[in-house]
């Protein structure tokens, strides 16, 4: 029996140390909030439950196994996403792939020919990413790990040439083949996902449609589940408790500090921020070469995003009405969006919001007769001088002036909004930072964009550190991050800590 401390309650932490309580491990998860869930996860406000920071998943297969071997998938009620499009071309709800495509043909005639080339390629990369709709290979252990293996071995041809015409080419580049740069199919096809993803990834819109999923009773009530399972496992879970060091002996992690006080282990996982896991927690940072210190802190991490959060005086019945279905996504920037234009204080009246009603997923979400909403969009980084460079005032005004804008946007898509609003509050990317102890508010971990990969290899799990007996068991471990890279560390992890 090793004695293991894991850094943070996350998913990657909760699975980590779920699984290696089973093994009958010693296993302590110290998490600095008053509940565990990392990013994924959520809070009420005067009776609303809003998510704080995952609205979704996809890796169902992955997501699913892990739930499995750890015992609790029948506890959780996971359900099926689907996605309203909407724009002043097209407004539908595709079951599928072939049905956005339809409703993309449909809204711009004029353009058949030109979209069938990027369908042609479109049609390449949802074929692949539909082949390997398979739990991670990481997931397993011994024979069936090959086993698993199989399909992407026999597909491997396909995947490097697909990876070499597509993998380091943003979403920008690729719409750039096909449409004019100031065309709104352009603005469509680049500006899907985060900014300047890889084409390879950014344009996963079949994946989306057949595999993104939430939970019923909230990310919240996922993490809660996983905390409460791994107790009955024996685990021990530490809230409210900061660790602000890790403490090394001889090249190796044999500790951490919280609270003035000293915890030994045998092993350390950090289920959270690789920058500041290296670069801020160890008590000794010539464990770690100069040069990729260099290398940690200039690398690029995912955007952030400001939210809204709306207690609405308006039924479930009647904001169905208006959104049809939980999740829209909103095509509607204006003249001038630009998400790389830091110092654009009206960013916010031209870029365009998605919205998410927790209380459609699931009426308890907000009181009788009343709904829950979200306004949520990827912002430019270090807005406005990273939000009034550290001015309390200046911060309030641009968090009102943001919402604001948000709001206007949204009433256009639902009628009486602003009237029915009786709960308001707003999320920065200061306000995730606060939270997740993610660099920037950080929603995936690293950047999405191929030009500025951290690790060579997008597919690859890096739990290891410079640091013996110290690993990454979070998203961070993966270029691609999000809740798939969180279960790849995490089993990484376990089958590494015998």
């Amino acid at each position: 029996m090793k004695n293991i401390i894991v850094i943070g309650s996350g998913i990657g932490g909760l699975i980590a140390g779920n699984l290696l309580a089973k093994k009958g491990h010693k296993v302590t998860i110290f998490e600095a909030h008053s509940m565990p869930g990392g990013y994924t996860a959520g809070f009420y406000r005067k009776g609303y439950y809003f998510e704080s920071g995952t609205l979704s998943f996809e890796a169902s297969a992955s997501v699913f196994k892990a739930m499995q071997d750890i015992g609790v998938l029948e506890s959780i009620d996971f359900v099926k996403q689907r996605i309203r499009f909407v724009s002043e071309d097209f407004d539908g709800i595709p079951d599928n792939y072939e049905d956005y495509k339809k409703m993309i043909y449909s809204a711009f005639p004029s353009d058949k020919e030109k979209l069938d080339l990027v369908f042609s390629d479109l049609d390449k990369i949802s074929d692949f990413m539909g082949s390997m709709d398979q739990p991670m290979p990481y997931l397993y252990s011994g024979l069936k790990m090959y086993i698993s293996m199989l399909p992407y071995i026999l597909s491997a041809p396909k995947q490097m040439k697909l990876a070499k015409e597509f993998g380091n080419m943003t979403s920008s580049e690729f719409a750039a083949r096909y449409f004019a740069k100031d065309s709104k199919l352009f603005m469509l096809f680049s500006e899907f996902g985060y900014p300047d993803m890889s084409a390879l990834f950014g344009n996963g819109i079949a994946g989306m449609l057949s595999d993104l999923w939430t939970v019923k009773g909230g990310m919240q009530s996922w993490a809660d589940i996983l905390a409460e399972n791994f107790r009955k496992l024996g685990g021990e879970l530490k809230l409210n408790s900061y660790v602000d060091k890790i403490i090394t002996k001889n090249g190796a992690a044999v500790g951490v500090s919280c609270k003035n006080t000293v915890y030994g282990a045998d092993y350390i996982i950090s289920a959270g921020d690789y920058k500041k896991t290296l670069l801020k927690l160890l008590d000794d940072k010539s464990h770690v070469p100069q040069t990729l210190r260099d290398n940690i802190g200039r690398a690029a991490v995912s955007e952030s995003f400001f939210t809204v959060y709306l207690g609405l005086n308006m039924s479930n019945a009647e904001l169905s009405k208006y959104m049809k279905v939980y999740h829209v996504f909103t095509f509607d920037h204006k003249l001038g969006y630009d998400i790389y234009n830091s110092g654009d204080g009206d960013f916010f009246s031209k870029t365009s919001p998605s919205l998410y009603s927790p209380s459609m997923v699931n009426s308890k979400h907000a009181p009788e007769g009343k709904s829950s909403l979200m306004l949520q969009t990827v912002v430019p980084y270090h807005w406005m001088n990273n939000w009034g460079g550290g001015d309390k005032e200046v911060y309030r005004q641009l968090k009102e002036k943001a919402s604001d804008a948000m709001i206007d946007s949204a009433s256009k898509l639902i009628p009486g909004l602003k009237e029915s609003i009786e709960y308001k509050d707003a999320a920065t990317p200061l306000t995730y930072e606060r939270y997740t102890h993610n660099t920037d508010g950080a929603s995936t971990a690293w950047s999405w964009n191929p030009k500025k990969k951290f690790y060579k290899n997008p597919m690859s799990v890096n739990i290891h550190t410079p640091v013996k007996n110290l690993y990454i068991g979070s998203c961070w471990a993966m270029q691609i991050g999000g809740v798939p890279g969180a279960l790849a560390a995490a089993y990484q992890c376990a089958k590494k800590i015998k």
